[in-house]
């Protein structure tokens, strides 16, 4: 079975627009924990927008299943990530701006540099894994740079598949296949949702683990959180 690790930022964002604490994040992902997800997510941005470095602390101290933290590897987040030790961390390449994350890493072009943040945290009893996309070069790269594991970027499948294009999972599959080959864990992310994610699951050798976020809360404010955590639960077995 596919483990289910819900992202919550989205629940800091709708805190954080109106100020308080209201809806309690560390409530919110006990709760998701206790509904039977598998791992919890977040992603820290410089800026702080939705969770918050202090919100990785408190996570750390509740988190009973594997705690994920995301995001691109400055000091600041290195930092952090050495400080929390989570069960993994995963390396997305984004800029100080992005909204999202919307680009896995160039693995040859950033080698070295992801070589070297990789085992410093490997070093330090932390699982590694890197956002990539589903390019069989990119896929080659990341097995060089030392890592655990490797995120596929399933944007394109999920908009593809929404348009009735079934075959934007085959570049997935095939660099599912590479990875697993050359070593590599398989995990994914990025516009799944309770449409894509049991054709997703079905198609994928070797997943993993599937990180959901936005779409599990959006689905959720007409499902449901508990309902929808299990309906995820269901399609990934």
């Amino acid at each position: 079975m596919t483990k289910l690790s819900v992202n919550v930022n989205k629940i800091a964002t709708l805190r954080n627009s109106r100020g308080g604490n209201v809806p309690n994040l560390i409530n919110v992902a006990k709760d998701i924990e206790e509904f039977g997800a598998e791992g919890i997510t977040i992603h820290p941005r410089p800026d702080e927008r939705h969770i918050t470095y202090q919100d990785t602390r408190d996570l750390k101290n509740i988190v009973t299943t594997e705690f994920n933290i995301e995001g691109n590897p400055i000091q600041k987040f290195m930092d952090l990530v050495l400080e929390v030790k989570p069960t993994q961390v995963t390396l997305v390449p984004d800029a100080v701006d992005a909204i999202t994350s919307n680009a896995g890493w160039d693995t040859i072009k950033h080698r070295d540099f992801l070589k070297e943040v990789i085992a410093t945290f490997k070093d330090n009893g932390i699982r590694t894994s890197i956002f990539v996309d589903a390019d069989i070069k990119m896929v080659e790269g990341a097995a060089l740079t030392g890592t655990d594991r490797i995120e596929l970027y399933t944007e394109s499948f999920a908009l593809g598949y929404s348009k009735g294009d079934k075959n934007s999972i085959n570049p997935f599959i095939e660099a599912a296949k590479i990875g697993h080959t050359l070593g590599l864990g398989i995990n994914a992310g990025h516009d799944l949702s309770l449409d894509n994610i049991k054709y997703f699951k079905e198609n994928i050798p070797h997943l993993l683990e599937v990180s959901i976020g936005h779409a599990l809360i959006c689905e959720s404010l007409y499902l449901g959180l508990e309902n929808v955590v299990n309906m995820y639960l269901n399609r990934l077995k």
